[in-house]
């Protein structure tokens, strides 16, 4: 089998630690097999233990080198104890992927308060108490670089007003950070994917089938779905070195779709954008099959 096709150099991440939430499936899955294809030690972290083992399995017959903690994000003592125990093994931590997150598609109308807040936990609360417990144990005193998958939620986000709320709140906790940390040489950035063919799509109750196979031709710029791997690529350069002065910023990866505004009317095809798949071992989402 060959080995993640990354646009970036094999030893980029050589004796670094990098730790990856939600690194059991989707994104973060591929993510952490680029990092670990870059020379990373990757630390995966997820609610499910079987889907981590999965990933742990295929990250070492590549040939890299990773390890897997189950919790739940919003468990703010079980997160402490995990990263106390990858510093205890690995002395420091060198990067983050805040990419362990979620939501379900519903009007505002019919959002119960319990579900709300659930939202909010997971995509904010969880990543906070992340940045904070690799910040005051490690980064504070070593620095590193934190990335945080926010959202294409720019105009609003009908039917996910929780997670667009959460999303957003992310971003501007983002930016904070980065100007909070900057002194101790701590870069935070995030990532905000658009449509991507991610197993997440999966998760969506199956009368949401219809929206997700839905033709995107009138409402991105770029006409298709994006790849785990484009999200990927932008995570690895914030993490990397090239990123050095780069700090409270957010890289859009979503075909142009805030762009494509009512007034621009879309040509029905577009032309010469072909999308990027360096992961050697990507899993379309049966939703999308389904098309």
């Amino acid at each position: 089998m060959s080995g993640y096709a990354s646009a970036f150099r094999p030893d980029l991440f050589a004796g670094q630690t990098i730790i990856v939430t939600g690194g059991g499936s989707g994104i973060g899955r591929c993510t952490a097999h680029e990092l670990a294809a870059l020379g990373a030690h990757v630390v995966l972290v997820g609610r499910q233990q079987e889907k981590l083992d999965i990933v742990l399995s295929e990250i070492r017959e590549d040939g890299g080198s990773a390890e897997a903690h189950s919790g739940d994000i919003r468990d703010e003592d079980r997160m402490s104890e995990i990263v106390q125990e990858v510093l205890d093994d690995h002395g420091r931590i060198h990067g983050l992927v805040n990419n362990a997150g979620g939501q379900y598609r519903a009007a505002l109308k019919t959002i119960k308060t319990k579900g709300f807040e659930a939202v909010l936990r997971t995509n904010v609360v969880g990543g906070f108490i992340m940045m904070r417990e690799v910040y005051n144990r490690s980064m504070e005193e070593h620095g590193g670089a934190i990335v945080n998958i926010v959202a294409d939620m720019w105009m609003g986000w009908p039917m996910y007003g929780h997670s667009g709320a959460a999303r957003s709140a992310m971003w501007n906790l983002t930016e904070t950070a980065a100007a909070e940390w900057g002194e101790a040489g701590v870069r935070v950035n995030a990532v905000a994917p658009g449509s991507i063919a991610s197993s997440g799509l999966d998760t969506y109750d199956p009368e949401d089938d219809g929206y997700m196979q839905r033709d995107l031709r009138g409402e991105i710029p770029l006409q298709r779905w994006g790849t785990e791997s484009e999200i990927s690529a932008a995570i690895t350069f914030l993490l990397s070195p090239a990123a050095s002065f780069t700090s409270g910023s957010v890289v859009r990866v979503d075909g142009g779709a805030p762009n494509g505004a009512r007034s621009w009317v879309l040509p029905e095809e577009a032309r010469n954008n072909e999308p990027f798949q360096g992961f050697h071992r990507p899993q379309s989402p049966r939703i999308l099959d389904k098309k």
